[in-house]
């Protein structure tokens, strides 16, 4: 199986940041997570073809938003919660507190 690249939380860019951001199923996923418990990633959103989801978690992982780790044939997910507060203090919060319903 391929490695999966994460980013140090030092190399970690806004604008990479905001740009994973800024679609409305990968602004979900961080929703779905900000509770900062791991997950399957087959959990956190079941009705999207699997191929579109593979390259919402690879702009999420590789942006620095997540992190992914590989338990047999699963992976499993969590928000780099820690990582982006210092890095970006705030920057989570604010992106939260917008509950506006994602476009469809």
């Amino acid at each position: 199986m391929a490695v999966l690249h994460h980013p140090d939380a030092s190399d970690v860019e806004l604008v990479d940041v905001l740009a994973a951001l800024g679609h409305p199923v990968r602004l979900d996923v961080v929703r779905t997570l900000a509770d900062g418990e791991e997950r399957f990633c087959g959990e956190v959103v079941s009705d999207i073809p699997k191929s579109s989801m593979t390259h919402h978690w690879r702009a999420l992982r590789e942006s620095g938003v997540i992190r992914q780790r590989r338990a047999g044939r699963r992976l499993y997910i969590t928000l780099r919660r820690d990582e982006l507060d210092a890095r970006f203090p705030g920057l989570l919060d604010l992106v939260l507190a917008d509950r506006a319903p994602a476009a469809p």
